[in-house]
């Protein structure tokens, strides 16, 4: 999974550094330092942090790995449906 954060529109308001501080760090007052590929374990903390976020600036972007996309293919192309 992929991340990016809008600095513009993010605040500083700091709850995605407070609720996923693997992923996020307030550097001084205002800027924010992320880890725009985190890792897969921090999924659950991570959709915590976009939904907390007051601005709405973090987006999340599912990236499928090239297994799930044979799976999801096979899955379409099953007789009957």
């Amino acid at each position: 999974m992929r991340i990016v954060v809008d600095l513009n529109r993010c605040q500083g308001y700091a709850q995605c550094a407070f609720l996923a501080p693997e992923v996020f760090v307030m550097h001084g007052e205002e800027g924010l330092l992320y880890d725009p590929e985190p890792d897969e374990a921090q999924r659950e903390k991570l959709a915590q942090a976009v939904a907390a976020c007051p601005v709405q600036a973090i987006l999340v972007d599912a990236v499928e790995t090239p297994d799930r996309r044979i799976r999801r293919s096979r899955r379409a192309h099953r007789p009957g449906r």
